[in-house]
């Protein structure tokens, strides 16, 4: 996804979550801010956006977002059920209706026997995750911009079909 579509995509998500008076918090990890400021790009971000969680430092997971610790000591801080538990954790933090989190390896080097490009993107609402499983080519740059595009896209998509059933994903798909 270019700047263009990111943008676009980013404006279509405020102003449906505007429309239906739902908020947004995030908690991020490889991507450290970026996803949150992508949003707030937007004008009008503030009536939907309630901010986020930088929890780059593994203890941060737990500390600011409530990931449980032995979680993160069985299966790294890269794994689905860390996901899920940042995105509940950023919305319960930040008091938002949805909460949206990434973790993964930007690279250079794998970590804790993860590879570069896997990237776990999860959606928090009403007290149930979603969690996607993300493969991303590239340089650390290119892997952290794909998972902003991705948690964008993902939580448009979601916040569409809360506002307007399944069939408007659809045809937002167009």
């Amino acid at each position: 996804m270019n700047e263009t579509e990111l943008f676009a995509r980013s404006q279509h998500l405020i102003t449906t979550c505007k429309q239906v008076g739902l908020s947004i918090a995030g908690a991020e990890s490889l991507t450290g801010g970026r996803f949150v400021a992508t949003l707030v790009d937007i004008p009008g971000a503030s009536a939907v956006v309630r901010g986020g969680l930088i929890t780059y430092a593994t203890d941060l997971k737990s500390r600011l977002a409530g990931v449980d610790a032995k979680q993160i000591e069985e299966t790294g801080p890269v794994d689905e059920v860390v996901a899920a538990q940042m995105a509940a954790g950023a919305a319960r933090e930040c008091v938002a209706d949805i909460g949206a989190a990434c973790t993964g390896v930007a690279g250079p080097e794998p970590q804790d026997d993860k590879p570069v490009g896997l990237v776990y993107t999860a959606i928090a609402f009403a007290g149930k995750a979603q969690v996607s499983e993300h493969h991303f080519f590239g340089d650390r740059d290119a892997i952290r911009s794909q998972t902003v595009a991705a948690m964008v896209a993902d939580l448009d998509d979601f916040a569409t079909q809360m506002a307007f059933g399944p069939e408007a994903d659809d045809a937002n798909q167009s």
